[in-house]
């Protein structure tokens, strides 16, 4: 998606016979042709670096993922690898053809530099590029929200976890999940609403900034509040299993101290350490999504709302602004692997005996609903 951002974009004055051309002079202003702007052509080095590294990134992230599924095959954790599997696929062809999409707008940018003109691409092509940038887009949030809801329950509910969370069921939720991005993102397909070309010319979306219709204002409404509230699921999913751990540490370590004083000795139990790995991703996957989108979908979400209220704000600025806060967000795509890539139970466990070389936390044990389902069977 990085592709898609280049600096300031050229005014168009003129006609060329190989894009539809708009007229745009702000301010009734005759556009100098020897602007910077228009002398030199967008950069393409931090381009090409981030579309490789997150290509990349999602790769190395997927391979451990599948070495992870082959390991743990029969366990409570394969319904969050397959979810986190989704994800990392969603993320990686998001990367790719959104930014392939994206390059193709730059080139021709690249083509008209040093002319004053706006190429704006034809209207098949931005309807596409659209509906991929709002399909990509609402996926991981949903998957993220999937994704903490599944650990809320293994953790909060360990015994009815298995029987909650099947593969079957985990499989529909995916289903569903992309059936509901598709229909959000092929409604303009269906000519309800419509896709436009965004500042600075080099990616489209659903107009949030123009003067809208009640139908483009509804679609980008919606976008913006599903994606809000998948991030508030998330959120407060991952606090309740992060407490819920929490307690069970601190419970595990009152059993430890009332045996050392009676026994003088204590044999530490496995601290769950298959949980606390997963909610270690998960929570840097929601803290991730949660810094990229939320300027994105709050900014989309305060546009719509002024404009039912009939408030009109500069475009530029706003355009700007939004071009901003898309960049962040392109973000997600290239961070989210990374959370898999560092935050594996391997290097949680070296990081945890550099800060405290004298304490086992981390050992080769099950999930905490495998332990707990142990303590009941003894009994």
């Amino acid at each position: 998606m990085e592709n898609r951002f280049t600096s300031s974009f050229p005014v168009s004055c003129q006609n060329s016979r190989d894009y539809n051309l708009t007229t745009i002079c702000p301010d009734n202003q005759t556009v100098n042709s020897t602007s910077p702007a228009l002398l030199n052509p967008p950069a393409f080095g931090m381009s090409y670096f981030t579309m490789t590294l997150g290509a990349l990134s999602n790769l190395t992230a997927l391979a451990i993922l599948a070495h992870s599924y082959a390991r743990l095959r029969r366990r409570a954790k394969v319904p969050f690898l397959l979810l986190a599997s989704v994800l990392l696929v969603n993320d990686l062809a998001g990367h790719v053809i959104t930014g392939a999409l994206a390059l193709h707008l730059h080139l021709g940018r690249v083509k008209h530099h040093r002319v004053a003109v706006i190429v704006e691409p034809p209207q098949v092509y931005c309807k596409l590029f659209g509906g991929c940038m709002v399909f990509f887009g609402l996926c991981p949030l949903l998957l993220g929200s999937a994704m903490a809801v599944e650990r809320c329950i293994g953790i909060t509910q360990p015994l009815l976890h298995p029987t909650i969370v099947t593969m079957t069921r985990v499989r529909l939720t995916v289903l569903l999940i992309t059936f509901t991005a598709l229909v959000l993102a092929g409604l303009p397909l269906l000519n309800v609403g419509d896709y436009k070309p965004q500042f600075p010319g080099t990616w489209c979306f659903l107009p949030v900034n123009s003067l809208l219709s009640i139908t483009d204002a509804n679609l980008a409404l919606a976008f913006s509040t599903l994606g809000l509230v998948t991030l508030t699921v998330s959120v407060v999913s991952n606090t309740i299993s992060g407490l819920k751990l929490f307690q069970a540490r601190f419970k595990d370590r009152c059993v430890k101290s009332s045996i050392t004083r009676r026994h003088g000795s204590y044999s530490s139990s496995p601290l769950h350490s298959l949980d606390v790995e997963m909610m270690t991703q998960l929570a840097a996957i929601t803290v991730v999504s949660c810094v990229c989108w939320s300027p994105f979908l709050i900014y989309i979400l305060i546009s719509v709302s002024r404009f039912y209220e009939g408030i009109r704000r500069p475009r530029r600025p706003c355009e700007k602004m939004l071009l901003l806060a898309l960049r962040l967000a392109s973000w997600n795509q290239i961070l989210d692997p990374w959370v898999y890539i560092l935050l594996r139970r391997a290097v949680l466990r070296r990081l945890l005996q550099l800060l405290q070389p004298d304490r086992l936390v981390f050992t080769h044990s099950g999930s905490y609903a495998d332990s707990h389902r142990k303590k009941i069977s003894l009994h």
